[in-house]
C-alpha cells in the first residue's frame, strides 16, 4: 500500500492494481499539490459532508467513472447527481475489488453546503481501509473518544491518520492520546495548517508521541509513504 498525502485530510491510496482517493479537497486549497483533474482513481472514499472533504468528489468521480463510497446520506446526495455510489453506515464493512472498507464512528458533524443552505449529511465516520493485507485507519474529523481503544484492539492497524488541528477536531494533546490507544505502527498527523485557525506544529506532535514509544511521520503535501 502506498499513501500520497494530498494535504489537509486527503490521501491517494494505491495498491499494485488500484488507486483510491479519500476526502479530496484540492480546489481552493492553497496547499494542494495537484488539481482534481490530475487525480486518476477507481473509487472516492468520503468520511463526511463538509466542503473541505468533498470539494472535488463529484468532479473526480465523473472524470474517472469512479464509485463514491460514503455514509448513506452523503452517498444518496451524490447519487441524486447521477453518480455511481455505494452507501455504507457506521460499523458496516464491505469487500470491494480494491480491498475492504469498514466505517468507524467519528464525533463531528456532516453538513453539506448547497446554494439553498446547509443540507444534512448523515453521520460522520472514520475509515478502515485494507488493501493487500495492509490496513490504513483514516480517523476522519473527530474528537477523542474512548472507543478508539477498541478500534486499536480489534484491528491490526499499520498506519493511522489523525487530525491535530484543534478547534474543529482533536488538537495535538488529544491526538497523542488517540495514537497511544490505537497503537498503530505509524501515525500521520493531518487536518492542520490549511488555514490559520488550525495552525499547528506537526513535528512537535511527532516528538510528543515519540516519548510514548510511537513513530510519527510528517508528510508534506505530495509526499508518499510506503506501508
Amino acid at each position: 500500500m502506498k499513501l500520497t498525502y494530498l494535504s489537509h485530510a486527503a490521501f491517494l491510496v494505491e495498491s499494485s492494481t488500484h488507486r483510491i482517493v479519500i476526502d479530496p479537497f484540492l480546489s481552493g486549497n492553497p496547499l494542494a499539490p495537484m488539481s482534481a483533474s490530475e487525480v486518476k482513481v477507481d473509487a472516492v472514499l468520503l468520511t463526511h459532508g463538509h466542503s473541505d472533504h468533498i470539494a472535488d468528489a463529484e468532479q473526480i468521480a465523473r472524470d474517472n467513472n469512479a464509485v463514491i463510497i460514503a455514509p448513506m446520506e452523503l452517498a444518496v446526495y451524490f447519487g441524486q447527481k447521477g453518480l455511481s455510489v455505494h452507501p455504507m453506515h457506521l460499523g458496516g464493512a464491505h469487500d470491494f475489488p480494491f480491498g475492504r472498507v469498514k466505517l468507524t464512528i467519528a464525533f463531528h458533524g456532516s453538513g453539506i453546503e448547497t446554494k439553498d443552505g446547509l443540507l444534512y449529511g448523515g453521520n460522520p465516520s472514520g475509515i478502515l481501509l485494507t488493501m493487500e493485507n495492509k490496513t490504513f485507519y483514516h480517523a476522519g474529523d473527530t474528537a477523542l473518544f474512548g472507543d478508539m481503544q477498541w478500534i486499536g484492539k480489534l484491528n491490526a492497524i499499520d498506519v493511522v491518520a489523525l487530525p491535530i488541528g484543534d478547534n474543529f477536531t482533536m488538537g495535538p494533546g488529544d491526538a497523542a492520546i488517540a495514537a497511544e490507544w490505537i497503537g498503530a505502527k505509524k501515525v500521520i498527523p493531518i487536518h492542520y495548517n490549511t488555514f490559520d485557525l488550525i495552525k499547528q506544529d506537526p513535528n512537535a506532535f511527532v516528538d510528543t508521541i515519540a516519548a510514548k514509544g510511537l513513530e510519527g511521520i510528517v508528510l508534506n503535501p505530495g509526499d508518499t509513504f510506503e506501508v
